[in-house]
């Protein structure tokens, strides 16, 4: 009798595939929940969730499902106000908990494009990569929108190269409800059924009509909504504060995601080399998202880092094409797990804005009139007048004047590093928001708190005038 010969593939001892999964997976959730709590009850972690958490809160606590703002659609709002039913105030800790949800499913999405894209080591590489590349981390852990459209997209891209060309659709509609540019998904939608024109012209309607259900109030107003957009969209190409010196628009995003993915992005662009020199579908399909979504970036002057996540997961499938090179892509990916692990262990110390509300809390008496910087708690329990955030091209805010602030009977002024640093990088473009903290440090400095000593965060100085 002839001996059974052995299977060409070894039994894997580790488990294989689904452990490597599950392992990415718990790796990514160890390192986005560390620092979820950070800086609650206030949302100092983004500005931008007061822009998100009340209003889901508010459809939910008899406010109707009209979020009176379209800078953003309104599919994020959506899937968080149904967490937000049982508390008696915005909780931000349920939003970000639901957003680590959704960020572990844009991992788990990663793995499914890299499998569909070139297999199994491909697979694991973009699931890797998404799990550790430190703006994912980072704003994963935020009640914004970002994370969704990054989840979003990559499981569109993996539709399409599936050749489920009508789900794609939907789910590029999903995408442009959770952030206006999943709308550039339509481009690689386009590739992947080019020649199908039925199956395309009903893709695109599915995706339509993905949208008008998710977000049904930007259509209802449409004007409102493109006017917001549009502005939303200007403010984006005219600059923000802290970009007025920074460079080119093409090295300043290449430099965001080098600072999320280190050097395993140089791997990242030889598969995208190679994959516009092969051109199979899964190639045409990837490659000409990241071509038409960047060159998208190219318009804006607000280089944010937050702007390329929606290329991370293809980033990382792509630099899974070149499976000879795996162990070294895996090897690289340990120093954005090192900067990601940095940023965690800062999020579990106290913000020094945090003791600037207590001392304010204790020392300050109640209903006293607070002019305050962008970025900083609300100080319940006292008259706030907010200080406007200078932008480029943008007039001064009349309120940085302290004989104006006195006539409106402020006592006192409270400043961050978060604003006035970055007021002070660009100093010649704001001369008048420069010399506005300068005549403040003239009066009495009644409390600073500076990073050290255990806190993080940027500083806080309170002056009395």
């Amino acid at each position: 009798m002839p001996r059974r010969q052995r299977s060409e593939r070894p039994e894997n001892r580790w488990g294989g595939l689904p452990v490597a999964f599950a392992s990415v997976l718990a790796l990514a959730g160890a390192l986005r929940l560390t620092g979820i709590q950070y800086a609650l009850p206030f949302p100092l972690l983004n500005p931008d969730e007061r822009n998100v958490v009340p209003r889901a809160w508010s459809m939910v606590h008899g406010g109707g499902l009209d979020p009176h703002r379209f800078e953003s659609p309104s599919l994020v709002m959506y899937l968080l106000a149904p967490f937000q039913a049982w508390q008696d105030e915005p909780s931000y800790l349920a939003a970000r908990l639901t957003m680590v949800v959704l960020a572990l499913g844009g991992v788990a999405a990663a793995w499914w494009l890299g499998q569909r894209a070139y297999g199994p080591i491909a697979a694991f590489v973009a699931a890797a990569a998404t799990a550790v590349e430190t703006t994912h981390v980072a704003y994963s852990r935020m009640a914004v929108t970002d994370v969704p459209l990054t989840l979003g997209v990559a499981v569109a891209l993996a539709l399409m190269i599936s050749g489920r060309i009508e789900l794609a659709g939907v789910v590029v509609g999903l995408a442009a409800s959770a952030k206006y540019p999943g709308l550039l998904l339509l481009a690689p939608l386009a590739v992947a059924a080019w020649g199908a024109w039925r199956r395309l012209a009903i893709a695109f309607g599915l995706a339509l009509a993905a949208f008008a259900a998710t977000s049904p109030y930007v259509i209802l107003h449409l004007g409102q909504a493109a006017g917001d957009a549009w502005r939303a969209q200007g403010t984006a190409r005219a600059g923000w504060l802290g970009f007025e010196h920074d460079q080119a628009a093409p090295v300043a995003f290449a430099m965001r995601l080098w600072d999320g993915l280190g050097p395993a992005l140089l791997i990242a662009a030889a598969g995208l080399a190679l994959a516009l020199v092969h051109r199979r579908r899964g190639d045409l399909v990837l490659a000409v998202f990241v071509v038409v979504y960047f060159a998208g970036l190219l318009t804006l002057h607000a280089h944010f880092d937050r702007y390329v996540l929606p290329l991370v997961p293809v980033l990382g499938a792509l630099a899974g094409r070149l499976r000879a090179l795996a162990p070294v892509t895996i090897l690289l990916l340990v120093v954005p797990l090192t900067w990601a692990v940095r940023d965690a262990r800062d999020l579990t110390r106290t913000d020094a804005r945090i003791q600037a509300n207590g001392w304010v809390e204790r020392n300050l008496p109640r209903g006293a009139t607070l002019a305050a910087d962008p970025s900083t708690p609300h100080f319940a329990g006292f008259r706030v007048i907010p200080l406007g955030l200078p932008r480029p091209g943008e007039p001064t805010d009349p309120n940085r004047d302290l004989g104006r602030l006195r006539q409106l009977g402020v006592r006192y002024v409270v400043v961050t590093g978060a604003v006035e640093d970055r007021v002070l990088a660009a100093a010649g473009d704001y001369p008048r928001e420069t010399q506005f903290l300068h005549d403040l440090r003239r009066e009495a400095r009644v409390y600073p708190v500076h990073d050290g000593g255990g806190l993080a965060g940027p500083w806080v100085e309170i002056y009395r005038l």
